[in-house]
C-alpha cells in the first residue's frame, strides 16, 4: 500500500508559538493533537508527503500541481520571519499526476504560477513534521472552484499515482472550518458555523467521508469554510482503502474551527492527547 495514511489539520499561525507570542495557549488541544499525529505520521518514514492547501496558488477551473524543484516560506506576513521551512519539491509525482490528470481529462496539472512561496497552509503542516521528521519530499496541490467530482477525482489519481510509483505517501488535508463560530471572530457568528462544523467532525468521527461530496451549499457558503474542498480530494485519496479514522481535536476559541484528525491502518497508534 503506497498510501500509507492521511491527516485532517488546521493552519492558524498563531499556533506557532513565535507568532503566537503566548495566544498559541488558548489552542492547546490542537497544539497537543497537531504534535500527535505528525509524531505518528513519521513512524511511516513518507518518501512523500501530498499536501491540499486553500492558500497555494488557486484558479476558478484548473487544480494547479506546484512546479518546479523546491520553495520555501516564513512567518514574515505574521511577524516572525526568522521562522521558515524550505521544501524540495518530489517533481517527479508532480509530473505523473500531471499526466494522469491530463490523460482523464481533469483540470489539473503544473501550468500557471511558478517559483511562489510556501503559503501558511503549508508552512504550519510541514512546520509540525519537521520536528519529527524531514526525509522527505513535498507536492504541494491547489484548489479551485470546481465542482466536488473534480477535487475527488484527483484525490484517486493520487492514490494511483503513489501505487504506480510505490512511493511511500503521506496525504495532509490542510484547511481551516468555520470562520463564523463567534461574533468576535473574522466574519462574525452564523448559526451556519457550529452546523457546518458539527457535520465536518461527524462526517470524519465516523469515517463517512462521502458526506463532503454532497455538501449543503447554503450551509457552506454561510459558515465562511476553509477547508472543504481540500477534504473533497482526501475523499477521493482514501476512497476504498481500509483506513481507520481518528478526530483527536476540535475547537473554535478564535471563531474558527480547528479539527485535528488522522487515518492510519487499524494497528497504526497515535498517542491520546490527554497522556
Amino acid at each position: 500500500m503506497a498510501l500509507l495514511g492521511a491527516l485532517v489539520v488546521p493552519h492558524p499561525p498563531l499556533i506557532v508559538p513565535e507568532v503566537g507570542r503566548g495566544g498559541e495557549k488558548a489552542v492547546q488541544k490542537t497544539t497537543a493533537a497537531y504534535r500527535a499525529v505528525a509524531q505518528a505520521a513519521a513512524r511511516l518514514q513518507p518518501e512523500t508527503v501530498i499536501v491540499v492547501s486553500p492558500h497555494a496558488p488557486c484558479y476558478r477551473d484548473y487544480i494547479q500541481i506546484s512546479p518546479g524543484a523546491s520553495a520555501r516560506g516564513d512567518f514574515a506576513a505574521f511577524g516572525a520571519a526568522r521562522v521558515a521551512v524550505e521544501a524540495e519539491y518530489d517533481e517527479d509525482f508532480a509530473a505523473a499526476l500531471a499526466a494522469a490528470a491530463q490523460a482523464m481529462d481533469l483540470p489539473a496539472g503544473i501550468e500557471g504560477e511558478s517559483g511562489s512561496g510556501l503559503d501558511h497552509g503549508t508552512l504550519i503542516p510541514l512546520y509540525f513534521l519537521n520536528m519529527f521528521y524531514r526525509d522527505y519530499r513535498l507536492v504541494r496541490i491547489g484548489i479551485s472552484a470546481l465542482p466536488a467530482a473534480v477535487h475527488y477525482e484527483l484525490g484517486g489519481l493520487v492514490r494511483a499515482v503513489a501505487k504506480k510509483m510505490d512511493r511511500r505517501t503521506l496525504f495532509v488535508a490542510s484547511g481551516d472550518l468555520s470562520h463564523r463560530l463567534l461574533a468576535s471572530g473574522p466574519y462574525g457568528f452564523h448559526p451556519s458555523g457550529p452546523l457546518f462544523d458539527a457535520w465536518v467532525t461527524e462526517s470524519i468521527r465516523t469515517g463517512n467521508l462521502e458526506n463532503f461530496l454532497k455538501p449543503e451549499e447554503k450551509m457552506c457558503d454561510e459558515a465562511g469554510e476553509c477547508g472543504l474542498r481540500s477534504l473533497q480530494v482526501l475523499t477521493g485519496a482514501l476512497a476504498g482503502l481500509p483506513f481507520t479514522p481518528r478526530l483527536l481535536s476540535y475547537e473554535g476559541p478564535f471563531g474558527v474551527g480547528y479539527a485535528v484528525a488522522a487515518f492510519f491502518p487499524g494497528h497504526m497508534e497515535v498517542k491520546s492527547i490527554d497522556e
